[in-house]
């Protein structure tokens, strides 16, 4: 299989074709990132479409000396706060899990585990995207520090502060929801 420089260098020189070859490559990655910030869209394919579309009327910037997953990487992260943005004006609603299926009798602790799964998903919504990204790159797909670290194009530190400030605000979001007299999870 041919490597990215050559693939974005076909592309360059007008071989528009070539450009699906990255798009085959990279759809997968680029969705699994857009999917943990937004778990609950029907529309990330299209924001997929749209990262790509953009990374492609950006190549001529990229700059071959660096990484082009983590630029493209990059592009998605940006795309999803943007959207994040947007978002946020509207009703959380469309971002949590409100289906309850009804799949006959189940455990208490079954349903008590995906309540509190569903709490929690609802208070990381609050978070900003950046902070909800390194926790989901961490806690849910376990990467290590390094690999969010070349995954975001950030320094480890940067990982670890981001990680530091986003569990401190979900604990701060969770204390504030249960002096409103909810329940926080």
């Amino acid at each position: 299989m041919q490597d990215d420089q050559e693939i974005i260098a076909k592309v360059l020189q007008g071989n528009k074709g070539a450009y699906a070859l990255i798009v085959n490559k990279y759809k997968g990655k680029v969705a699994s990132i857009l999917q943990k910030s937004f778990p609950h869209s029907n529309d990330i394919e299209d924001i997929v479409q749209e990262v790509f579309i953009k990374a492609y009327y950006s190549l001529p910037d990229y700059k071959p000396s660096h990484s082009f997953s983590a630029w493209l990487y990059r592009i998605a992260i940006n795309r999803g706060i943007d959207e994040w943005r947007k978002r946020k004006r509207a009703p959380l609603l469309a971002e949590m899990d409100v289906e309850l299926k009804d799949d006959g009798p189940a455990p208490d602790d079954a349903y008590l585990v995906k309540e509190q799964r569903t709490g929690l998903r609802r208070q990381m919504m609050v978070l900003d995207l950046e902070h909800r990204t390194v926790l989901a790159l961490h806690y849910l797909q376990q990467l290590s520090y390094q690999e969010i670290s070349s995954k975001l194009s950030l320094s480890v530190d940067t990982v670890r502060m981001r990680l530091s400030h986003a569990r401190k605000k979900l604990r701060e979001q969770l204390i504030k929801t249960e002096k409103k007299g909810g329940h926080p999870l």
